[in-house]
């Protein structure tokens, strides 16, 4: 039997992008429905479209390409943007995974997959994008020293994010933080 992968791409239970430049090449229907865009919206745009705003989107690109080039692969939760649709501009947590198909250069060609995680994980309160960044990273259980060193901060600065984190979440300790991050 043949196996037809235009149509397994198209068909993933997953939102699927190719990517060149950190741009959209090709999206499967899941990430079209994730983002509530059409395929027209999305291919021949910029990733950045997919960002609550465009610092987060060339953070997240300068620290992820050393990953990119040293593993060859990459992965986090984060928060995204719907880009149309009856949930336009709404913000939402998703697990983004993808390679790098050229180590040497890596964002010059990719895979990446999008899974939403807005069922288990709704986005309670407003967050600035370093907020954002900084539950993500405690979500993955990094210390503030780990953080800071990932976003070129200092652990001071991000132990003020947290603080405000804690009382946005009205969290008593960093494992309550991070059980109401994790929860929603």
């Amino acid at each position: 039997m043949e196996v037809d992968y235009r149509l397994a791409f198209e068909l993933c239970p997953v939102g699927m992008v190719l990517s060149r430049q950190r741009m959209i090449v090709d999206c499967n229907r899941h990430l079209c429905e994730m983002f509530g865009a059409d395929r027209e919206q999305l291919v021949g745009q910029s990733f950045q479209v997919l960002y609550p705003s465009a610092d987060e989107f060339e953070r997240t690109g300068s620290r992820i390409a050393p990953m990119l080039s040293r593993n060859g692969s990459y992965a986090d939760d984060r928060i995204m943007k719907r880009v149309d649709g009856r949930f336009k501009g709404e913000t939402f947590w998703c697990h983004v995974t993808g390679r790098a198909l050229n180590r040497e250069a890596p964002h010059e060609s990719g895979i990446w997959t999008f899974e939403d995680l807005s069922s288990l994980r709704p986005v309670k309160a407003e967050l600035t994008p370093r907020e954002r960044e900084v539950a993500a990273y405690l979500m993955q259980g990094l210390t503030s020293k780990e953080i800071g060193k990932v976003l070129s901060i200092s652990h001071r600065t991000v132990e003020i994010y947290r603080a405000r984190l804690m009382r946005k979440y009205k969290a008593s300790t960093t494992a309550d933080l991070v059980h109401k991050l994790m929860a929603g």
